[in-house]
């Protein structure tokens, strides 16, 4: 049997995939050395570290899909507060576009569940064992596995991450620029009703933020040069040290999880389609997450995909592939130069003038509703 296509990775953004494309009624095999539990009395115990600010756009995707979690573990978020370390503050409100909600906060753990519910519910082939090489032609590509089995399709999807296989079989070269920083999670109990409100501070070149999480909970990244500085604290003392960069906004935090560390890193390829194989997610690009966008992009990277797709006869012919990368090379782009570009700004600490300049520019804009409201709409993927 040739398939249509053969995704490799299950995380987020391969198991949306796998499930979009099937539900065209495309023959679909997913790759995933290590399937998430079914047993979903799991997911009640504790709070997943790993959370994710779900745009408008890509929340209409997963509910589309059946793959959307119960509300009760969805935090909406009404409010985003940012702050720089020189009074500058920028503030955006959904009831200023007419929105129920900016985003979504939700944990990896649910999303995936739901996800995966749907990848069994539509059995999907799930092959979980390791691929060893990729080759291809002008018709087919081929898939060879671990015990020397071959699997043809049509197409190849490399969700598998930042440090994509896919990508090097295909011999698609990648820039990396390392942010010098670590993102450091954990979450909190929180004094205070949070209300809904996300918050972010730019101090002293890092980035800390406070995303929201049902019943007075939040889950905080920070982005630092020195990551040991908190992950080798005792978990109050952590809590005090959030607390009080937060600048005690929520109260008092109490440790709910342990903190835990990773590199931040920019990572642009120079093209995210091969002969007959296609990258998605962070396969296909990372992002300094301080404005919450790299599961956004890689759910985006699907969204596009499916659409254009939907009537090719060949899911894989050149011409399908070469207008996904394309139509997803500018929004990309887009968003990892401006964070890219925030990240710069806020980290500079020695020149003169600046931090009055850019916090000052910070509440000009927060004066100028039009484009506030224009950078609102074009984080929601509206």
């Amino acid at each position: 049997m040739i398939y249509d296509t053969l995704i490799i990775g299950g995380g987020l953004v391969g198991a949306a995939a796998a499930v979009a494309l099937k539900r065209q009624h495309r023959k679909v095999a997913l790759l995933e050395i290590r399937p998430p539990e079914a047993d979903e009395t799991r997911l009640l115990q504790g709070w997943d570290a790993r959370i994710y600010a779900i745009s408008p756009a890509n929340r209409q995707l997963l509910q589309s899909l059946d793959a959307w979690p119960d509300e009760s573990r969805i935090q909406a978020v009404s409010r985003m507060d940012v702050r720089g370390d020189h009074g500058g503050r920028i503030e955006f409100n959904a009831t200023d576009i007419h929105a129920p909600r900016l985003t979504s906060i939700a944990e990896n753990r649910w999303l995936l569940s739901a996800l995966w519910r749907q990848i069994r519910a539509l059995e999907i082939p799930v092959i979980s064992q390791a691929a060893t090489a990729i080759e291809s032609d002008i018709e087919a590509a081929t898939l060879t596995l671990a015990d020397d089995s071959r699997l043809q399709s049509r197409l190849i999807i490399g969700a598998d991450g930042a440090q994509s296989w896919v990508r090097s079989q295909a011999g698609i070269a990648v820039r990396e620029d390392a942010y010098g920083h670590h993102g450091v999670v954990a979450n909190f109990h929180c004094e205070h009703d949070h209300q809904g409100v996300a918050y972010q501070w730019f101090k002293n070149g890092e980035v800390l933020a406070y995303l929201p999480l049902p019943d007075r909970k939040i889950s905080i990244v920070w982005s630092t040069a020195e990551p040991a500085k908190l992950t080798d604290l005792a978990p109050d003392e952590l809590a005090a040290a959030v607390t009080a960069q937060g600048e005690g906004v929520l109260g008092k935090l109490s440790p709910l999880s342990p903190a835990f560390a990773f590199n931040l890193i920019l990572r642009r390829p120079e093209t995210t389609v091969g002969q007959r194989i296609l990258l998605m997610g962070d396969a296909a690009h990372t992002i300094h997450p301080l404005a919450g966008q790299g599961v956004n992009l890689g759910f985006g990277d699907v969204i596009e995909f499916a659409k254009i797709s939907e009537s090719a006869a060949d899911i894989g012919a050149r011409q399908i592939l070469q207008r996904y990368h394309r139509n997803r090379l500018e929004p990309v782009r887009t968003m990892q130069l401006g964070c890219d570009g925030l990240f710069k700004l806020f980290g500079e600490e020695h020149l003169p003038g600046l931090p009055w300049l850019r916090n000052s520019g910070l509440n000009m804009v927060n004066q100028l509703s039009g484009v506030k409201n224009h950078l609102i709409r074009q984080a929601m993927g509206l």
